[in-house]
């Protein structure tokens, strides 16, 4: 994968703040247990022992970034990072949409595209979403999965975290098709690439600090709770359930201790 796929596959690090949405969308109690017939997991001690380098990561580094982040950085310059952060994102959002059929969608997208890169300031402010015009994320994973490619054995990558062969597949087709990181890299501007996904994985996991916190404390099998979380969210996502829920939102309220 070239080094632009690092600007959005840090955004998931680490176990990913997909897996806190996950207990929310489902409503399933973090220390459910999976259903032995349906787990497709064959590569497990692997996996296993890739969760926990993650995991070492995660307790290490980016939990206690995250925490200066959220504790240090004042609200409003956080909500313009991830305001621009997002729409950087949003071509491939619309893209998305426009592979999985859903042309409403990607006309939003558009509109916020244009709205908040010109109005906007770059995308700093957001200045649709007060229309009810939020954003929403899309990619190239979750489009193989509406075409109805099979998702395959359940795979931890390292810092990625949580993933399958057809996501993947998709994170790769992604980091290629970022125009925003394909202009930089061009240019041989690598820096900016890098710090983009630092930047996202940071803005990300400081939001659910307190929620992942609360379900690594109550899971029996923490890799089995996340495994689970995991794959209904991607599911979820997949039949376009509870868009709202499992969109980032962003609040002063979230990722406290």
């Amino acid at each position: 994968m070239r080094a632009s796929g690092f600007s959005r596959g840090l955004r998931a690090a680490t176990l990913s703040v997909s897996l806190a949405l996950a207990a929310c969308a489902t409503g399933q109690a973090p220390g459910a247990e999976e259903d032995p017939y349906q787990v497709n997991d064959p590569l497990e001690p692997m996996n296993r022992a890739i969760f926990s380098f993650n995991d070492t990561v995660d307790t290490y580094v980016l939990r206690p970034v995250a925490q200066g982040y959220h504790d240090y950085i004042p609200v409003p310059v956080q909500s313009s990072v991830r305001n621009f952060l997002n729409n950087l994102h949003e071509p491939i959002v619309f893209a998305n949409d426009l592979l999985q059929g859903r042309p409403a969608d990607a006309g939003n997208d558009l509109a916020r595209l244009a709205l908040n890169s010109t109005i906007g300031l770059g995308g700093i402010f957001d200045v649709t979403a007060g229309g009810g015009n939020t954003y929403h994320d899309a990619d190239f994973g979750q489009t193989f999965g509406v075409w109805g490619v099979p998702d395959g054995p359940y795979l931890v990558l390292p810092i990625f975290g949580p993933s399958n062969p057809r996501d993947t597949v998709g994170l790769i087709a992604g980091s290629f098709a970022d125009p925003a990181d394909a202009v930089a890299a061009a240019h041989n501007a690598w820096i900016p690439i890098f710090a983009r996904g630092i930047v996202d994985g940071i803005d990300t996991r400081s939001r659910y600090l307190g929620t992942l916190d609360r379900i690594k404390s109550t899971s029996l099998d923490y890799y089995a709770t996340i495994r689970s979380l995991s794959r209904q969210r991607r599911a979820a996502e997949i039949r376009h359930e509870e868009s709202n829920a499992l969109a980032p939102d962003f609040s002063p309220q979230q990722g406290t201790k």
